[in-house]
């Protein structure tokens, strides 16, 4: 096996599934939008069109932005919040930020820590919450831009009924966008709730994100 993918095979292999699914999305899409095209009498569109379309963003972004708020709800909650018996928990008396020592910072930092780690101030904070910081962001930018795509598939959909258009700020206040939103986060929450449970008293042999086969349901913060 090439070193390259022994190392990074994780990272290799859902980038490689996601595109795939992306794309599949992209060609279901297509033929699902000119089919509901042609209901109404409209031209079909292409490949091209369709993806630079805001019918295609929006169903894109909406994904994304709740995929992202489930993992940074799940950054921030793991700091000061704990479930015993869960892998993905830190131990019960553990919860907080931790010491310097117990996060290798300042006079602890290791030779091999990051640069930004050894120093003080800003620098510092920014590596230490940087996680948090770009899945936030990406979390936002996602959601404008599910945001501003919905509207004009809202009034694009208007408009073929000689409905009114309205503004971003009054879709943002739409049951239509509300419910397309929540929907989505209902069950990323779910499936993230899940694993935390589940996890006391399952167990994947080899997965980082299992306990050993053996330790015990209510041992906490290991994998194996």
């Amino acid at each position: 096996m090439p070193r390259a993918f022994r190392d990074h095979g994780l990272s290799i292999f859902f980038g490689v599934i996601f595109v795939l699914a992306l794309t599949g999305q992209a060609f279901t899409g297509q033929a699902l939008y000119n089919a509901e095209q042609l209901d109404h009498s409209q031209p079909a569109v292409g490949l091209l069109d369709y993806v630079t379309s805001s019918a295609y963003v929006v169903d894109v972004a909406e994904n994304w932005q709740s995929e992202f708020l489930q993992f940074l709800l799940f950054i921030l909650g793991t700091v000061w919040l704990v479930q015993r018996g869960s892998p993905e928990s830190k131990k019960p008396g553990e919860e907080g930020t931790e010491s310097d020592q117990e996060q290798l910072v300042g006079r602890y930092a290791r030779p091999d820590s990051p640069r930004w780690a050894k120093v003080e101030g800003g620098r510092r904070w920014l590596l230490s919450n940087s996680l948090a910081l770009v899945m936030g962001s990406i979390f936002l930018l996602s959601w404008l831009a599910q945001s501003v795509a919905g509207v004009v598939v809202y009034n694009d959909e208007q408009l073929q009924h000689a409905q009114p258009t309205i503004g971003w700020a009054e879709y943002l206040l739409q049951p239509e966008f509300w419910n397309r939103t929540l929907q989505n986060w209902q069950s990323e929450f779910l499936a993230v709730g899940c694993m935390v449970a589940f996890s006391i008293y399952l167990r994947q042999r080899g997965s980082a994100e299992s306990k050993p086969v053996g330790a015990p349901h209510s041992q906490s913060s290991i994998s194996g």
